[in-house]
């Protein structure tokens, strides 16, 4: 059986009180084997979810959303790799919403991606398309096609298989998740696809309930 890795993205939700509140919720309730859960959280959230999930024992990896494209140095309000390796494992990088809204361009996803490498942060770097330059040693591609995103319209699982193949043959890949609308009710459509290894969920990552179902039924 195929390892599977169940990323959320809580984006720019939740403040110290509801993170604690989710992560409770975990508290007592085995995730199944096979699965790895990474949660990729807000800056402000990476020592709290780092510190419960160690003092609990709980079995998530915590990631970023984000980290600076500069090293250390006077880079006034930029939080760089180095920083959040302290609490994080992973990262998560190119999301539509950083391009649709900051401006972020995909020579400026590379410059993190090396920034990440240099200090050991596992990159999951989202991608439109199976056409979209991938920076050479990244670990885990999350195919996010953006009519998806948040749109309550995800992608066919078929249409996802063929990305993730593409992705794999041409790309060098191991490691390719879907994300875009996961729900409970869609997501072993795409992890019972044999070239899909995981999924990125948004929105519906904030609900505990809904989530845990996710991981269930993935």
């Amino acid at each position: 059986m195929k390892k599977l890795f169940i990323v959320a993205n809580w984006k720019s939700h939740k403040t110290t009180s509801g993170a604690v509140e989710w992560l409770l919720f975990f508290k007592d309730r085995p995730i199944p084997e096979g699965k790895e859960i990474i949660l990729c959280v807000p800056f402000t959230l990476l020592s709290v979810c780092a510190f419960f999930i160690h003092e609990h024992n709980l079995s998530f990896e915590v990631g970023s959303q984000d980290i600076s494209l500069f090293e250390e140095g006077s880079y006034t309000g930029e939080i760089n790799a180095g920083q959040i390796k302290e609490f994080a494992d992973y990262v998560l990088l190119g999301h539509s919403e950083r391009e649709k809204y900051f401006g972020e361009t995909r020579d400026t996803v590379e410059k993190k991606a090396k920034q990440a490498q240099i200090v050991s942060l596992q990159t999951i770097l989202c991608v439109p398309n199976a056409e979209t330059a991938i920076p050479e040693n990244t670990p885990i591609i999350a195919y996010e096609p953006p009519s998806a995103i948040g749109s309550g319209l995800p992608d066919t699982s078929d249409n996802a298989e063929l990305v993730a193949i593409k992705i794999k043959n041409n790309q060098g890949v191991h490691v390719v998740l879907y994300g875009g609308s996961v729900t409970s009710e869609n997501v072993a459509s795409f992890t019972q696809s044999s070239h899909i290894d995981g999924v990125l969920v948004g929105k519906a990552s904030l609900d505990p309930e809904e989530f845990l179902r996710i991981i269930e039924h993935a």
